[in-house]
């Protein structure tokens, strides 16, 4: 059984409950995950939504304190 591909900017995302892999109708979920649908990432994040923490300049990490690639005082 083949994985269904995420969309990452569906036409309507509101018609659909995203909460699991059966992407049900919002008027008709069969999972039974909860009362309301589970909404869409780029509903809750916007249209950016796969792209945050992918920025190519983004800061490098500090080591920890105590490290021992740092020099002790």
């Amino acid at each position: 059984m083949a994985v269904k591909k995420f969309p990452k900017a569906p036409a309507h995302p509101e018609r659909v409950c995203w909460g699991c892999d059966l992407y049900c109708p919002a008027k008709d979920m069969r999972c039974g995950n909860g009362s309301d649908r589970t909404q869409h990432p780029a509903e809750l994040f916007g249209d950016d939504w796969d792209q945050w923490g992918l920025e190519a300049d983004a800061e490098p990490v500090a080591p920890a304190m105590g490290d021992s690639a740092t020099p002790q005082a």
